[in-house]
């Protein structure tokens, strides 16, 4: 049995449980050790969750990489596309997922002040345990770090509010549009792309009280994909589709106005050597974002997705992006981020992708 190191209420957690259940894969879900973050750095190279010990004694990180190397080892039942733009849709709505919804996900939980204090209630009885102060110490200071941390310095504040709010009724609109065709996102069964969207979906915007109220409300079709794919079972023949739909439009378009915004901002950043970037995205003006060299990363692996792919495919994947801002995925020079050029990952050092602080 493998053991996960987590939180119940974490994103990625709940994007590789989900998975792991699916897959049939015994685990045993455990508290991130935070006490021990020396033995944490020596074994993944950095203090984040999920963290994975495999019962042949290896460890593994990076939700992402730990999904692909699981297919590459237990490749029935896929979670990959056979068509290869569809796949690459996929590729590209999950690093939307991961990466770009974590914003909205994390200023719900942070910055509502009932979401705020049934969180950090939780996150100091169930990770806090080794810090020897009062309960409602440990509270106050999550609470802090985390609002400061992932809220503060990741640009959402007065001027960008009501876009981070937005940003999550955008996605659900969009969700909700497509779950009313199918199951899943691009079959009968879970792809690549629903867990990306588990990861926000699921313990953030489905758990926490004000963004649960919100998608019970207003998108109950994803309320009802949340618990299909937690409790997803076995697909032994998916059908996946065999070309995106119409039906997705809204999803990609959302994927290209912010995300891929936010990655060549980031990406640019990076090449001149800044620790922090603007960026304007959807009119609204995100300021002092910290740079992120896993960012860089995910373009990079998008950016080789692309390019792998036939002329015919490259075209169908461009003419469902028409959106000026996808072109970061296949013209002009990005930088190298010089991070898994080894491809150790998802055994050997991960990086911290947000910085300090506990990332649930």
């Amino acid at each position: 049995m493998w053991k996960v190191y987590g939180s119940s209420v974490s994103y990625y957690t709940g994007k590789l449980e989900a998975y792991l259940r699916y897959k049939g894969i015994d685990y045993q879900a455990l508290p991130t050790p935070y006490g021990e973050a020396k033995m944490l750095i020596e074994k993944v190279g950095a203090v984040q969750m999920p963290i994975v010990e495999r019962d042949d004694g290896r460890w593994m990180s990076d939700t992402t990489s730990i999904l692909l190397q699981i297919e590459r080892e237990q490749p029935e039942p896929s979670i990959l596309p056979p068509d290869p733009v569809v796949r690459f849709i996929a590729a590209l709505i999950e690093d939307y997922g991961d990466e770009w919804l974590w914003r909205p996900a994390m200023h719900y939980r942070w910055s509502y002040r009932r979401d705020r204090r049934f969180i950090s209630d939780h996150l100091a009885e169930e990770v806090g345990g080794f810090i020897r102060a009062p309960h409602w110490l440990k509270r106050m200071r999550i609470a802090k770090r985390q609002f400061t941390n992932f809220v503060v310095k990741d640009g959402v504040n007065d001027a960008t509010r009501a876009h981070a709010d937005a940003t999550y009724l955008n996605a659900l609109e969009a969700m909700n549009a497509v779950l009313a065709n199918r199951p899943f996102l691009l079959g009968n069964a879970p792809s690549l792309a629903d867990y990306g969207m588990m990861g926000s979906m699921f313990r953030h915007f489905g758990q926490d009280p004000t963004p649960a109220e919100i998608m019970r409300q207003r998108a109950p079709l994803v309320f009802e994909w949340v618990a299909r794919m937690w409790r997803a079972e076995r697909v032994d023949d998916p059908q996946f589709l065999d070309e995106i739909q119409g039906d997705m439009a809204r999803l990609l378009r959302e994927c290209c106005e912010t995300h891929l915004v936010q990655l060549a901002a980031n990406s640019e950043c990076y090449a001149r050597g800044g620790t922090h970037f603007d960026v304007e995205i959807q009119g609204y003006r995100y300021t002092n974002l910290p740079v992120s060299r896993y960012r860089v990363w995910c373009l990079e692996q998008l950016r080789e997705s692309f390019a792998s792919l036939d002329e015919a495919a490259r075209a169908s994947v461009r003419a469902l992006l028409p959106h000026f801002s996808a072109k970061v995925l296949w013209e002009g020079e990005v930088p190298q981020s010089g991070f898994n050029t080894n491809n150790h990952l998802p055994f050997g050092k991960a990086i911290n992708v947000y910085g300090e602080g506990t990332p649930p």
